[in-house]
């Protein structure tokens, strides 16, 4: 047998339709997947990482006790992500109500003390989503133990937020808050929601940063069958602030924006910036497109992410995707021939 050394340089080429980079992504093509191997052969969790953590979305209205605790709706995903191996953390830019039972799928299958950092969405917003009287998501996101982080700005003091974990820095924006409130705008990055994450990002000086909004900066379909929604009323509903904000990302070398409302998920390069869209995680709570959650894993030098989805039909997950956000010009992958 002989061993190989393939070097795999990263070249930075063209945008595809202006938006989806190749330069510092090895990625699968979205209409192939990486591997459809089930979870249950293998862990994605990589050696070299110094931490993992896992992403979902929109998993509103499928968890909790009952009928939806089965592997064919939220729980799927938690399985999923337990089967894989240490997580430090889940974090979830919104659309999760009641939150109370998407906390309640997480620690049953991770234990009562996982750590879960939770965003708001437009349905938890009184009156848009599944609450037993009005205003009770809000009313339980400000209850939250979040551990310790640091607070938004006033208005959302607590449904804004940030923290550093080992060598990354992350921000959750509540893109519904103003100074008026935690629900008081229709999705936006409003001045005043601006000038704390100015501060906040001024403020760290971490290797890499992770901002969180439950709205999409850049809208786009899903990246495997083309389903399109919320095409013109996300971020770029307001056009001026969105533009302000995803510059500001750039100017302070924002690792990747991750955010949800959708249900499709993208991964897409923007002007130097990356968006990934995490879908939705409900399994058979919204067919029109694959059930989703990513896996990021961070080490000193390279940021990867691993995407999952499941079968369209309620059943395991595989690996569909996986990428660069961050990687040194070369790669160097190992090639087995035998003779």
């Amino acid at each position: 047998m002989r061993k190989w050394v393939v070097v795999l340089s990263l070249l930075a080429m063209a945008a595809v339709a202006g938006a989806i980079c190749w330069g510092w992504c090895v990625s699968v093509a979205y209409n192939a997947p990486l591997s459809l191997d089930t979870i249950s052969s293998g862990s994605s969790q990589s050696s070299n990482a110094l931490f993992t953590f896992a992403v979902t979305a929109d998993m509103r209205s499928y968890t909790g006790p009952g009928q939806y605790d089965t592997a064919r709706y939220f729980r799927g995903s938690v399985d999923a992500i337990a089967a894989l191996g240490s997580t430090a953390f889940i974090i979830s830019p919104g659309d999760l109500d009641p939150p109370s039972n998407a906390l309640w799928t997480i620690t049953r299958t991770l234990g009562i003390s996982y750590t879960w950092y939770p965003g708001v969405g437009n349905h938890e917003l009184p009156g848009a989503g599944y609450e037993e009287h009005l205003g009770d998501n809000v009313e339980w996101m400000n209850s939250y133990d979040y551990g310790t982080v640091h607070p938004g700005p006033t208005g959302c003091p607590t449904t804004t937020y940030s923290f550093d974990y080992l060598n990354a820095h992350f921000v959750m924006l509540n893109e519904y808050c103003d100074v008026g409130g935690d629900d008081v705008t229709d999705g936006d990055i409003p001045d005043h929601l601006y000038n704390w994450l100015v501060t906040d990002l001024n403020s760290t000086s971490q290797d890499y940063i992770f901002v969180f909004g439950h709205e999409p900066a850049y809208p786009q379909p899903d990246a495997d069958n083309g389903r399109v929604r919320h095409l013109d009323d996300s971020l770029n509903a307001h056009p001026a602030h969105r533009d302000r904000f995803w510059a500001l990302l750039r100017q302070h070398g924002v690792t990747a924006y991750i955010c949800g409302h959708t249900h499709n998920y993208s991964a897409v390069r923007i002007n130097g910036m990356w968006q990934l869209d995490a879908g939705h995680a409900r399994g058979l709570g919204d067919t029109g497109a694959r059930s989703t959650f990513i896996v990021i894993h961070v080490e000193d030098r390279m940021v990867r992410f691993d995407v999952y989805r499941d079968d369209a039909a309620g059943g395991p997950y595989s690996l569909m995707h996986t990428g660069y956000l961050v990687a040194p010009e070369t790669i160097y992958l190992p090639v087995v021939m035998s003779q």
